[in-house]
């Protein structure tokens, strides 16, 4: 159908610079704040597009719904300034009528934030993470600067000098901060420490020469200490046995079915199924919410309605938090959705009433 191709152009033209603005704001932004960690030491700037790269589906998660309504309500919007929702009415088309026209492009727009949220996201997250925990790491020893002090996680690391290739320090000062109660903090001062490659192996490898090795207990007065000809020194993130809340975001759809019984893993599994459902919402919201007066201009109604469907998704996050605490059960993820679905569709059935 003509209408219907002519609908869909729009829409998609409209929406796509809307969320390739969105993008560019909220993505810029967060490269600025990377730029600044990589300007303290504390990260390589050769992975910072990888790291943006990585975390660009999970932003699109949010700003998808964000673009899709907004191109909805500047098209709908346009079309009753331009009279050309009146022409279409005149010829028997109603607003309801072009909203289902519709349908088949939201289904599209559904599918591909499915994707996102089920499967492209949480990949995205893992591979960051990958990223981020390699290069915790392996900061101290990649990213150290000559008299300076570099703080990674746990670590602390200061060295007089290094070499070219970034494998041998000298004068090196290491402190390890205790991960457990009644564990003692790690320092250790050496001459020189050489880096080991081991193959298969993600963690950091060092041989520290000539040296002492210190363990200090906070808050008391007895420490240990014992000295060194050579000494090899293995660096490695440790592991949470729970789950927070990060984990679960970059999480297999399968693995977070396998423990579903954690509030937290819940709460997450609950976002992904039904979190995508916001976009025929957003189609609905739309179709009520663009109506205008030809006088009052096609942005009169636009952040209003942004306010709106920004409600729905507030709501949506909050029920998140909540489930993730226990104070909820997932099914109120879907009776958000139909609250906002049944509101809309009785000012839909009331408006086309009164229009007789």
């Amino acid at each position: 159908m003509i209408i219907r191709r002519y609908l869909v152009k729009q829409v998609v033209s409209t929406s796509m610079v809307v969320v390739a603005l969105l993008t560019l704001i909220i993505m810029g932004g967060r490269l600025i704040k990377y730029f600044g960690v990589a300007a303290q030491g504390r990260l390589d700037v050769s992975i910072l597009f990888s790291i943006i790269g990585y975390r660009l589906p999970e932003f699109l998660t949010l700003i998808m719904p964000l673009g899709f309504f907004i191109g909805l309500m500047l098209v709908f919007g346009r079309l009753y300034i331009d009279h050309e929702m009146a022409v279409l009415n005149s010829s028997g088309v109603s607003r309801n009528q072009l909203s289902k026209l519709l349908i088949p492009l939201t289904t599209v727009f559904l599918v591909v934030q499915v994707a996102l949220m089920v499967w492209v996201s949480p990949w995205g997250l893992r591979k960051f993470e990958q990223l981020t925990s390699a290069q915790a790491v392996r900061t101290g020893f990649d990213l150290v600067r000559p008299k300076e002090f570099v703080s990674s996680g746990p670590y602390t690391i200061y060295a007089s000098d290094l070499s070219e290739d970034r494998k041998n320090l000298r004068d090196v000062m290491f402190y390890q901060r205790a991960q457990q109660d009644n564990k003692p903090d790690l320092i250790i001062l050496a001459r020189e420490a050489k880096r080991v490659d081991v193959p298969n192996d993600t963690a950091n490898v060092v041989d520290l020469v000539d040296g002492r090795r210190y363990e200090v207990y906070p808050g008391q007065p007895h420490y240990s200490q014992a000295e060194f000809k050579s000494y090899r020194l293995r660096i490695e993130n440790n592991k949470e046995a729970e789950v927070s809340g990060e984990q679960a975001e970059s999480m297999k759809i399968s693995k977070l079915w396998d423990k579903r019984q954690d509030p937290i893993v819940q709460s997450e599994l609950g976002w992904r199924l039904f979190g995508p459902f916001i976009i025929v919402i957003a189609l609905m919201l739309a179709t009520v919410l663009s109506e205008v007066n030809p006088r009052q201009g096609r942005y009169y109604r636009l952040l209003p309605a942004i306010l709106i469907f920004a409600s729905l998704i507030v709501a949506m996050m909050a029920v998140k938090t909540r489930i993730s605490r226990g104070e909820l059960a997932i099914w109120f993820y879907p009776a958000v959705l139909v609250g906002y679905a049944v509101v809309t569709a009785f000012f839909l059935r009331h408006r086309r009433l009164t229009s007789k």
